[in-house]
């Protein structure tokens, strides 16, 4: 009998870590995205983007002492017949306050090669646009992105993404 005790007691030893394991990674893995306020796609029919179809993301903040860093995300396929992209911004504030601004994404370099990552012909760029910013008022803001090229519909974007993550400094 205390043969079978000992034995029992030795299989037990590497199924417990094995679940000690899995916990601790479970854990590690779903604490990596805490510092992630607010993170969005919105996907373009048919991966054409037409001016009238605005990216518009409602986000309600409460945390007006925390920095935060702001990103812009682009997925297109590498068949994107132009190596920047211009969007109009436009930014509501809870108290009502508007205010319209016009960016430019560099999505390649000088050479053509595209910026962000790539899988297969589909890039992902994260463009980090404001660094280390507090939100002055707590409540509803909401960022509508319109795109600014010359050509309507934009072909080969397939989502435009914004994120809001702490800053961690």
């Amino acid at each position: 009998m205390i043969i079978e005790i000992h034995q029992k007691t030795t299989l037990q030893k590497p199924i417990l870590k094995r679940v000690i394991l899995f916990c601790l990674a479970v854990f590690l893995l779903s604490s990596c995205n805490n510092n992630i306020v607010y993170s969005k796609y919105q996907k373009f029919t048919e991966n054409e983007w037409f001016v009238k179809d605005k990216a518009v993301f409602d986000i309600e903040i409460a945390d007006t002492v925390t920095l935060n860093n702001i990103s812009l995300m682009v997925r297109h396929a590498d068949g994107y017949p132009y190596s920047n992209l211009f969007v109009f911004v436009t930014t509501t504030y809870p108290d009502g306050k508007i205010l319209t601004d016009t960016m430019e994404v560099i999505l390649a370099d000088g050479k053509g090669k595209w910026q962000g990552s790539g899988a297969g012909d589909i890039f992902d760029f994260k463009v980090p646009i404001k660094k280390n910013v507090r939100f002055p008022l707590a409540g509803k803001y909401q960022f509508s992105f319109q795109q600014g090229m010359r050509v309507d519909p934009l072909p080969l974007i397939m989502d435009f993404g914004f994120e809001i993550e702490k800053s961690k400094k």
